[in-house]
């Protein structure tokens, strides 16, 4: 075991504190990761506030982790000391049911385990990112492209992935519109990726406030969806909608943008039920689904993707002590777009 130091919750809704946790020692398929820098993504906050759910204190928050290998166990084929690697919102699975085989581990028959918030098949709870070091099977690691800066990197580990996949499921590219509702953490990532697929990218968003960010990150239109017009102009026009928001929503009036056959696909969490007119996706024979993460492989498609194209995270760098005034602004909505901790600062 290895003591290491950490930020956590010591309870639901609590202020994270400095503290130190234990990792296991390295196994044979495991590789020890330095962290160098760990996004905070609002489901660090959905779950520190147990919005989602009881949850498992205390609780070290962070599945948005890019860091060095400092270590590999002897089993280890994939990494070799000094690899740049992240990890994502799982790391582990049962490996065996059909989905696992498929590489959509995210959907593991057995359940996937998160990377925090959750129990290993070692009976121990997992501890996320917001930490010095961490402990991971290699076949739960990627590898980050050498173009592709740590820092703006680590978003990608959640917000890329989660935007990445159901662009790519859906089949974004050219000739086809496409819109993103919000323009956050998971948002700006949703915008950068589908125009760099050649997709044309809308974004919808409450206000025109963030337009001209919007514009500049890669979307050709941007519209408020306070403005009835906005549903009067862009009724029946859009062959997916990527909602990227936790907040309830009018999923009728987003449904009717769609075309026939058109696609919603939800990646944002509200904490509470919701409710629609099933008439909605009748007349039009659409679809109303989600989608979750994105698997070992396909994440690793998502890194070599965004080096190709030049595509990072737009991050605020923080210093550890700074991440309860983070999680304030980030339910203010007030980051552009996403807090990354500087890990050497813990």
């Amino acid at each position: 075991m290895t003591t290491v130091a950490a930020y956590a919750a010591p309870a639901a809704k609590a202020p994270l504190e400095r503290t130190t946790i234990e990792r296991r020692a390295v196994g044979e398929s495991d590789v020890l990761i330095d962290i160098k820098f760990a996004g905070i993504c609002h489901s660090d906050i959905h779950q520190v506030h147990e919005g989602w759910g009881e949850a498992i204190f205390p609780m070290v928050p962070g599945h948005e982790i890019a860091g060095v290998v400092s270590q590999v166990g002897s089993g280890v084929t994939k990494f070799a000391v000094g690899d740049r690697v992240g990890v994502g919102c799982m790391v582990d699975s049962c490996r065996e049911c059909e989905n696992c085989r498929k590489g959509l581990e995210q959907y593991c028959l057995q359940g996937m385990v998160g990377t925090y918030n959750a129990v290993g098949r070692d009976g121990e709870p997992t501890y996320g990112g917001y930490s010095e070091k961490v402990v991971v099977d290699e076949n739960f690691v990627v590898r980050v492209p050498d173009g592709l800066p740590l820092d703006v990197a680590a978003p990608l580990l959640c917000a890329g992935i989660t935007t990445y996949s159901p662009l790519r499921h859906w089949n974004a590219g050219p000739g086809k519109k496409v819109a993103v509702i919000g323009l956050g953490g998971l948002g700006h990532m949703a915008v950068k990726i589908a125009h760099a697929m050649g997709a044309e990218v809308t974004v919808l968003s409450q206000s025109l406030r963030k337009k001209d960010d919007g514009l500049k990150l890669g979307a050709d239109h941007y519209y408020a969806t306070s403005d009835p017009k906005t549903f009067e102009e862009l009724a029946g026009t859009l062959d997916l909608i990527v909602s990227t928001v936790s907040a309830p929503m009018d999923f009728g009036a987003l449904l009717s943008l769609l075309k026939v056959d058109g696609a919603m696909v939800n990646v944002g969490a509200p904490e509470e039920p919701v409710a629609f007119n099933l008439f909605s996706l009748m007349l039009g024979r659409k679809s109303l689904a989600g989608s979750a993460i994105g698997g070992i492989a396909e994440t690793q498609e998502m890194l070599d993707f965004c080096a190709e194209h030049g595509i990072g995270a737009e991050i605020e760098l923080i210093r550890a002590e700074q991440v309860n005034e983070a999680y304030e602004r980030v339910l203010a909505s007030d980051v552009r777009y996403r807090f990354v901790i500087d890990t050497a600062t813990i």
